[in-house]
């Protein structure tokens, strides 16, 4: 897990529907990880767990080397 993944289950531990937000927006997790927090505060951490560990962050950019060099330099 990236060091994002780690916070949000740090951040899960205090307020479970936060990360759940975080990472799944307005959606149908976040009421299902709200009524299981009404529920009881247990159900609702090891949802948020549960949604962290499912949707890990991914990182969006370009290796670098990736055997195509393209050089630019000024205005094309």
């Amino acid at each position: 897990m990236h060091a994002r993944d780690w916070f949000l289950v740090l951040l899960a531990i205090f307020i479970p529907p936060i990360p759940v937000a975080v990472k799944r927006g307005l959606s149908i997790d976040l009421a299902i990880n709200i009524a299981l927090c009404i529920l009881g505060f247990l159900p609702g951490l090891i949802h948020a767990c549960y949604v962290i560990s499912l949707f890990p962050y991914q990182e969006g950019y370009t290796a670098l080397g990736d055997g195509e060099n393209h050089h630019h330099y000024g205005a094309t």
